[in-house]
């Protein structure tokens, strides 16, 4: 029997793998140390592409913030560009790596609704509820989603009002044309100028199209098209035209092979004395949707195809695949009711099997390369801090600390962590001042550092390497005090860090240090400083919003607590409920409790 090893992350370090990329086409994935990924890429040529991240003439700060949290580089060869623009864009959809996309709130991804009324409309949201009608997406790219939406309502005359447009009230005449209408963008339903099946038919075509059907609606425009010039309709065939050449510019899903092919799974693999290497590979009407490679140690000298027979049903298994073709280069027989197995010779099915062997190669080529142990270097702005503050050992671990009230309002602090010179979100830490009455930074300032080292000592957590504290000498000997009544001064250095003048004193010290301006130890600390007051003023924001929200809610009866928190988790504060429409309410809170609060804001603004 084989055992199976994923090798998702290959052990080759990552300068060696990058110096032996192919000159090829294809697409590449940068991953954290936590083997979480980055981002997607496409190139005309790797080799090329990937190394230009790692030279010295990178100058955009998200692509340097990138490359120094890359770990792990998987690469995918293909036969063209545009085949690499094909997998990019099935990669960024299906995994949403986190440098592809803008997140509002870094939780939801946005979705495209089609709503559920006689003149129907797409709109963006980000929750998910079946009665507000048809949803398409999640979208990894809120731009593409943009684009996406602009084109679909200005190609097919969707109109994008909220008006309740009930042929009632069309009738009565209720409505007027807007702007949208002069501009020839939408056709006017809301005074009756497009009937609603009219309307409808756009609508229809718009709704294929989202679902991934472009072929039939082309076909349609190009008959449509003809049959108006037939009939000298000659206006008629322009505005079909301009339709057309917009869904063909506008058209970026395209295919590795044909359609028709429908589901496929590829599996190609090659073996040594020891290894078996297998490439898997999953297309949908032609188009790669997942790619991924394996290594199989071979235990009782297994042939290349008894390992295939005995990984395919494992993995499909794993990924919960059905039963369906499967094209290889080998002659497995797995035990699978219903599988089809096929080893083409000719055709395009043969050119996906060498389009599998392509990375197959390459991948197998990783592990025959002689291995390098990693050499761990320090950031250089670590060093930088070293010998600007004399440190005894360089700052790998540094935690700062800032206050945030107004007034002696909600009072509350924050602790942010550095490691390695980055940030490590998950040893952030928020602070609520529990013995301090009034606006008292230095008093505030002992409490929370002596609370922070307290439970790192009982809980035997590893010591910072620095301490620092935002603030001047006041701030900086209350630390000190707290420090010092838990037995900790003199084993963690301690600095602080003053805004005006960017002096940093050290205790026992009256003259402040002055590193230089175009110093990166004193841009780290400066970094270190501006996270933690950041992260302490959105935690003291949220506080008062909260208390806030909290007083008021409790005058509108006949909300309950589920509801109250349904609506912070949307609407964050108060002032945001108060100035948002009943519309959106409904959407969230339902038509009852939206009218509650409809009502409150009504009474608030009588004399």
């Amino acid at each position: 029997m084989a055992e199976t090893e994923s090798i998702n992350f290959p052990e080759t370090p990552l300068e060696e793998i990058i110096s032996t990329l192919p000159s090829k086409p294809g697409v590449y994935r940068f991953y954290n140390k936590n083997k979480d990924l980055l981002y997607v890429g496409k190139a005309k040529d790797l080799k090329k592409r990937v190394s230009s991240y790692f030279g010295n003439k990178v100058a955009n700060h998200k692509t340097k913030v990138l490359v120094s949290k890359v770990r792990y580089l998987i690469y995918t060869i293909v036969s063209s560009e545009l085949d690499a623009l094909l997998l990019e864009n099935n990669l960024i959809k299906n995994q949403q790596p986190r440098y592809n996309i803008q997140l509002r709130d870094d939780k939801t991804f946005p979705y495209l609704v089609l709503s559920r009324e006689t003149f129907p409309r797409f709109y963006k949201t980000r929750k998910v509820n079946p009665e507000w009608g048809t949803y398409f997406g999640p979208y990894a790219s809120v731009t593409a989603m943009n684009t996406m939406l602009e084109f679909l309502n200005h190609t097919f005359n969707i109109r994008t009002c909220r008006l309740s447009l009930q042929e009632q009230s069309i009738q009565k005449g209720k409505f007027k044309v807007c702007l949208e209408y002069h501009l020839k963008n939408c056709m006017g339903p809301c005074e009756g100028f497009q009937s609603a099946l009219e309307y409808l038919k756009g609508v229809d075509t718009a709704t294929e199209i989202l679902k991934g059907n472009i072929q039939p609606v082309k076909t349609a425009l190009i008959q449509q098209m003809n049959e108006a010039a037939k009939a000298l309709k000659y206006e008629d065939a322009q505005l079909l035209k301009h339709k057309l050449e917009r869904l063909e510019r506008f058209q970026a899903r395209s295919v590795v092979a044909k359609p028709s092919l429908g589901e496929l799974l590829v599996f190609t693999v090659q073996d040594d004395e020891t290894y078996a290497y297998v490439n898997y590979l999953k297309l949908n009407k032609g188009t790669i949707i997942h790619t991924e490679n394996l290594r199989v140690q071979k235990k009782l000298d297994e042939s290349a195809t008894e390992v295939l027979e005995t990984i395919i049903p494992q993995l499909l298994d794993a990924r919960k695949e059905k039963a369906m073709e499967v094209l290889t280069n080998a002659d497995p027989k797995p035990h699978v009711p219903g599988l089809s197995m096929i080893k083409p010779k000719i055709g395009d099915k043969q050119k996906l099997i060498e389009l599998s062997l392509k990375n197959l190669v390459s991948f197998k080529t990783e592990y025959l390369e002689p291995k390098k142990e990693k050499k761990k270097s320090i950031p250089e702005p670590i060093l930088s801090l070293q010998k600007g503050l004399y440190l005894k050992v360089p700052p790998l671990h540094i935690e700062c600390f800032d206050n945030s009230n107004i007034q002696g309002s909600s009072p509350v602090a924050s602790m942010v962590c550095f490691k390695n010179g980055l940030p490590s979100k998950k040893d952030y830490r928020k602070f609520n001042i529990k013995t301090v009455e009034g606006p008292n930074d230095f008093d505030s300032m002992e409490e929370i550092v002596f609370r922070r080292y307290q439970r790192v000592l009982e809980e035997k957590l590893p010591l910072p390497d620095l301490i620092v504290i935002d603030g001047g000498k006041g701030q900086l000997n209350a630390a000190r005090k707290s420090l010092e009544k838990l037995g900790l001064y003199g084993k963690v250095a301690l600095v602080s860090i003053a805004k005006r003048l960017e002096e940093i004193y050290v205790p026992d010290d009256e003259i402040a240090i002055h590193m230089s301006k175009r110093s990166s130890g004193l841009k780290l600390l400066q970094q270190l400083r501006n996270e933690a007051h950041r992260f302490a003023i959105t935690f003291h924001r949220a506080k008062r919003s909260k208390n806030v929200f909290g007083q008021e809610i409790k005058s509108i009866s006949g909300l309950g607590e589920a509801t109250v928190k349904k609506l912070f988790l949307e609407f964050k504060t108060w002032n945001k409920i108060l100035s948002v429409s009943e519309e959106d309410l409904i959407h969230i809170i339902g038509k009852s409790k939206a009218s509650l609060i409809t009502n409150y804001k009504a009474k608030k603004k009588e004399p």
